[in-house]
């Protein structure tokens, strides 16, 4: 096993004994990383690099030729590029080495964030981080209204306008009895100053932490919609 580092986060995440029987774990201070794999019967291994946060989320690095490019791969979709035959149960097909030997990542303590926050979402239907405001640029008159994401509806209005690459001010849906206001081309935009507080509950001018920044919850996934990132969290909760 490589050497730990000796602080930051990663080191916090799990304890030396946790990870001493694994191979190639590399420990710094935004995640622990460690080197995973997935079978296939006609393909073979699929080789990568696991990157575990301390907010749940989980990232593959894939390694499974030289050159490959596929990066930043959540585990579902890992699984999917490894060309595994019984795809959608990545927490069993995924593995890591422990003891010269491949277990599956359901087996080994990896995935403990990753349930904490699984659990806490779909307990509360709340994220355990936040969701912090967002700007979106119109098409037609340059401008960036704000999204405040504090509920499932706010989020899909955000989402839907971001998968929108010809998104306007006028395709905001306005509905009186809701919380949103009618956004317009006409309507000046907001100050510079004005714009770096983004609603972080640690801090006003965050530019993006683990407390404003969600990678992913029932509030702002939906099974209804067909996109990638959509697709793959309803896919891992599945799991």
């Amino acid at each position: 096993m490589e050497k730990m580092a000796e602080r930051g986060n990663g080191f916090s995440m799990f304890s030396e004994e946790e990870l001493r029987e694994m191979s190639c774990v590399k420990v710094v201070d935004e995640y622990v990383e460690v080197t995973c794999g997935c079978t296939s019967h006609r393909y073979g291994d699929a080789v990568g690099r696991l990157r575990v946060f301390l907010n749940g989320d989980l990232q593959i690095i894939c390694e499974c030729t030289p050159g490959c490019e596929e990066d930043k791969l959540t585990p579902a979709a890992f699984e999917k590029h490894s060309g595994r035959e019984t795809a959608r149960k990545w927490k069993n097909n995924i593995w890591v080495i422990v003891n010269g030997e491949k277990v599956p990542l359901c087996k080994t303590v990896l995935l403990k964030y990753y349930n904490q926050v699984s659990k806490a979402a779909n307990g509360s239907q709340k994220s355990q981080n936040g969701h912090r405001d967002e700007f979106v640029r119109c098409t037609r008159c340059n401008k960036e209204p704000r999204f405040r994401l504090r509920s499932k509806e706010q989020c899909r209005i955000h989402h839907d306008a971001v998968a929108d690459a010809s998104w306007k001010c006028s395709d905001l849906p306005y509905d009186k009895n809701s919380k949103f206001f009618r956004i317009t081309c006409d309507v000046e935009e907001e100050r510079g100053s004005r714009r770096v507080y983004r609603g972080c509950g640690r801090s006003p001018t965050c530019k993006g932490c683990t407390s404003c920044v969600c990678f992913g919850c029932d509030i702002c996934r939906f099974s209804d919609c067909s996109c990638q990132t959509c697709t793959d969290f309803t896919s891992n909760a599945k799991a």
